[in-house]
Parts: structure tokens; sequence; C-alpha cells
């Protein structure tokens, strides 16, 4: 039985390099497997600028900080609750398992509250 190719087949010697071509697709086929591979090194981290639009006030404390986040969730609450009054079916259970997360948080924030209040 005659075997059309060697064993095993040979091998072109010529480097992926041989022409300025080849050499400018493989680097960019590097370049695109590390964009996707380590995007780490991709990423320009630049700082952080605070914005001044929406601010809490750094001297309130603790209490009033949570107080507040209570009235807010409670708040949320009511609105969820009395948006799913007027929904039917999926919407409608999606709703009320929000207003279930926020009353959890809700049920947190008081709980915060009690243990500053509680005499040492």
């Amino acid at each position: 039985m005659f075997k059309p190719t060697p064993n095993p087949p040979d091998t072109d010697p010529a480097s992926p390099h041989e022409s300025p071509a080849s050499k400018k697709r493989h680097e960019a086929a590097d370049r695109a497997l590390d964009y996707h591979l380590h995007p780490a090194a991709f990423i320009h981290v630049t700082p952080r600028k605070l914005s001044t639009m929406f601010t809490v006030n750094p001297e309130l404390d603790t209490e009033t900080l949570l107080a507040h986040a209570c009235e807010s969730l409670a708040s949320a609450n009511v609105m969820a609750m009395d948006l799913a009054d007027h929904m039917d079916g999926p919407s409608r259970n999606s709703l009320l398992g929000i207003t279930q997360v926020i009353m959890l948080g809700e049920l947190a924030v008081n709980r915060a509250l009690d243990r500053l209040d509680q005499p040492e």
C-alpha cells in the first residue's frame, strides 16, 4: 500500500515572520489575544473624581443616617406596593419580590437603630 504523505509530514521550515506583512499579522494577533486573555493590562485606571452633586454630609452621625435610610426604604416600599396594585401576572410578582427585599433592608436598618439606642 502506497502512502501519499510522508510519516511524519514535512513541515515548512519558513519562519512565521518571513515577510513584513506576516510579521505585522502575527503582532496584531498577539495584541488581540493579549487584549482578550489579559484585559487588566489594557485597562487604563484613572483616579475617580468624587461628584459633589449628591453628597452626604460627612459630619452626620450614624443614627441620623440610619433614620434617613429607614424612611427612604419605607417610602420605596410604599411606592412599589402601590405600583404592584396596578399590575397583574409576572410583573406584579416581580414588584412584590422587590418590596420584600426593601422590607428586609428596612428591618436591618431598624435593628441597627435599636442597637444604637440600647443603654450600655
